[in-house]
Protein backbone atom coordinates (compact mmCIF):
# COMPACT_ATOMS: atom_id res chain seq x y z
CA UNK A 1 0.00 0.00 0.00
CA UNK A 2 1.46 3.46 -0.86
CA UNK A 3 1.38 6.12 1.75
CA UNK A 4 -0.97 9.17 1.83
CA UNK A 5 -2.05 11.64 3.55
CA UNK A 6 -5.76 10.53 5.36
CA UNK A 7 -7.42 13.23 3.11
CA UNK A 8 -6.48 11.66 0.13
CA UNK A 9 -6.74 8.49 1.07
CA UNK A 10 -10.62 9.30 1.86
CA UNK A 11 -11.33 10.62 -1.12
CA UNK A 12 -9.33 7.63 -3.06
CA UNK A 13 -12.01 5.66 -1.14
CA UNK A 14 -15.16 7.61 -2.07
CA UNK A 15 -14.30 7.61 -5.50
CA UNK A 16 -13.73 3.62 -5.42
CA UNK A 17 -16.45 2.80 -3.12
CA UNK A 18 -19.20 5.17 -4.98
CA UNK A 19 -17.56 3.08 -8.45
CA UNK A 20 -17.90 -0.05 -6.19
CA UNK A 21 -21.39 0.15 -5.56
CA UNK A 22 -22.97 1.34 -8.51
CA UNK A 23 -20.88 -1.75 -9.94
CA UNK A 24 -22.96 -4.41 -7.89
CA UNK A 25 -20.65 -4.60 -4.92
CA UNK A 26 -22.93 -4.33 -1.73
CA UNK A 27 -23.69 -6.12 1.24
CA UNK A 28 -22.39 -9.02 3.03
CA UNK A 29 -19.57 -10.57 1.48
CA UNK A 30 -18.46 -7.31 -0.94
CA UNK A 31 -15.35 -7.21 0.39
CA UNK A 32 -13.95 -10.70 0.01
CA UNK A 33 -15.42 -10.31 -3.71
CA UNK A 34 -13.86 -7.29 -4.36
CA UNK A 35 -11.04 -8.82 -3.07
CA UNK A 36 -11.46 -11.89 -5.17
CA UNK A 37 -12.15 -10.03 -8.72
CA UNK A 38 -8.95 -7.58 -8.50
CA UNK A 39 -6.60 -9.98 -6.73
CA UNK A 40 -6.11 -8.04 -3.76
CA UNK A 41 -6.53 -9.25 -0.06
CA UNK A 42 -9.46 -8.94 1.63
CA UNK A 43 -7.99 -6.54 4.45
CA UNK A 44 -6.21 -4.53 1.86
CA UNK A 45 -9.87 -4.22 0.04
CA UNK A 46 -10.92 -3.18 3.53
CA UNK A 47 -8.33 -0.95 4.39
CA UNK A 48 -9.37 0.56 1.05
CA UNK A 49 -13.24 0.90 1.60
CA UNK A 50 -12.70 2.59 4.93
CA UNK A 51 -9.88 5.35 3.48
CA UNK A 52 -7.23 4.01 5.39
CA UNK A 53 -5.08 3.07 2.43
CA UNK A 54 -4.65 3.54 -0.90
CA UNK A 55 -3.38 -0.14 -3.26
CA UNK A 56 -0.48 0.04 -4.80
CA UNK A 57 -1.14 1.42 -8.47
CA UNK A 58 0.04 -2.43 -10.13
CA UNK A 59 -4.15 -3.04 -8.16
CA UNK A 60 -5.36 -0.25 -10.22
CA UNK A 61 -6.35 -1.70 -13.49
CA UNK A 62 -8.06 -4.53 -11.65
CA UNK A 63 -10.01 -1.70 -9.47
CA UNK A 64 -10.96 -0.02 -12.83
CA UNK A 65 -12.04 -3.35 -14.45
CA UNK A 66 -14.31 -4.08 -11.40
CA UNK A 67 -15.67 -1.12 -10.40
CA UNK A 68 -16.21 0.21 -13.89
CA UNK A 69 -13.96 3.45 -12.80
CA UNK A 70 -11.83 5.28 -15.44
CA UNK A 71 -8.24 4.10 -14.11
CA UNK A 72 -7.30 7.99 -14.76
CA UNK A 73 -9.75 8.63 -12.05
CA UNK A 74 -7.75 6.12 -9.79
CA UNK A 75 -4.40 7.60 -10.23
CA UNK A 76 -5.91 11.03 -9.97
CA UNK A 77 -7.17 10.55 -6.70
CA UNK A 78 -4.42 8.65 -5.54
CA UNK A 79 -2.07 12.01 -5.91
CA UNK A 80 0.06 10.32 -8.92
CA UNK A 81 -1.42 12.52 -11.84
CA UNK A 82 -3.43 15.69 -11.17
CA UNK A 83 -7.22 16.43 -12.03
CA UNK A 84 -5.96 19.01 -14.28
CA UNK A 85 -3.97 16.71 -16.35
CA UNK A 86 -7.09 13.80 -16.34
CA UNK A 87 -9.62 16.76 -17.38
CA UNK A 88 -6.91 17.43 -19.75
CA UNK A 89 -7.21 13.69 -21.43
CA UNK A 90 -10.89 13.44 -21.42
CA UNK A 91 -11.00 17.13 -23.52
CA UNK A 92 -8.11 16.02 -25.91
CA UNK A 93 -8.75 12.63 -26.11
CA UNK A 94 -12.21 12.15 -25.90
CA UNK A 95 -12.61 9.22 -28.61
CA UNK A 96 -9.68 7.13 -26.76
CA UNK A 97 -11.66 7.11 -23.49
CA UNK A 98 -15.35 6.88 -25.07
CA UNK A 99 -14.04 3.82 -27.30
CA UNK A 100 -12.60 2.05 -24.39
CA UNK A 101 -16.39 1.98 -22.68
CA UNK A 102 -17.72 -1.34 -22.01
CA UNK A 103 -21.33 -1.86 -22.64
CA UNK A 104 -22.05 -2.07 -19.05
CA UNK A 105 -20.05 0.73 -18.23
CA UNK A 106 -22.11 2.58 -20.49
CA UNK A 107 -25.27 1.18 -18.59
CA UNK A 108 -23.54 2.24 -15.49
CA UNK A 109 -22.80 5.84 -16.63
CA UNK A 110 -26.55 6.32 -17.16
CA UNK A 111 -27.78 4.54 -14.36
CA UNK A 112 -29.83 2.05 -16.44
CA UNK A 113 -30.28 -0.81 -13.21
CA UNK A 114 -33.13 -2.86 -14.80
CA UNK A 115 -31.77 -5.56 -16.70
CA UNK A 116 -34.34 -5.25 -19.23
CA UNK A 117 -33.15 -2.29 -19.98
CA UNK A 118 -29.49 -3.51 -20.21
CA UNK A 119 -30.27 -6.29 -22.33
CA UNK A 120 -31.67 -3.72 -24.85
CA UNK A 121 -29.12 -1.17 -24.25
CA UNK A 122 -26.06 -3.90 -24.69
CA UNK A 123 -28.28 -5.66 -27.72
CA UNK A 124 -28.57 -1.99 -29.61
CA UNK A 125 -25.14 -1.38 -29.07
CA UNK A 126 -23.72 -4.33 -30.73
CA UNK A 127 -26.44 -4.09 -33.42
CA UNK A 128 -24.94 -0.48 -34.31
CA UNK A 129 -21.23 -2.21 -34.29
CA UNK A 130 -22.55 -4.34 -36.87
CA UNK A 131 -24.22 -1.67 -39.08
CA UNK A 132 -20.86 0.08 -38.98
CA UNK A 133 -18.90 -2.58 -39.93
CA UNK A 134 -21.05 -2.78 -43.31
CA UNK A 135 -22.47 -6.28 -42.19
CA UNK A 136 -25.17 -6.05 -44.98
CA UNK A 137 -27.12 -9.46 -43.84
CA UNK A 138 -28.36 -7.68 -40.38
CA UNK A 139 -29.64 -4.49 -42.28
CA UNK A 140 -32.21 -7.06 -43.99
CA UNK A 141 -32.97 -8.12 -40.35
CA UNK A 142 -35.97 -5.98 -39.77
CA UNK A 143 -35.88 -5.52 -35.33
CA UNK A 144 -32.93 -6.72 -34.52
CA UNK A 145 -32.33 -8.34 -31.34
CA UNK A 146 -33.24 -5.11 -29.41
CA UNK A 147 -36.37 -5.57 -31.14
CA UNK A 148 -36.97 -8.75 -30.09
CA UNK A 149 -36.96 -8.53 -26.34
Amino acid sequence: MTDATPTRRKQFADAVVAAAERAGYTGHGRNARFARDTGMTESSVGRMFNGQAIPEPRFFQAISDAAGIHPGVLFAEAGLMSHKSLQSLSETDRSQVISSLTPEEVADRFEIRDEVGRQMLYATIERLKRLEEGDASESDNHGGSAAQM
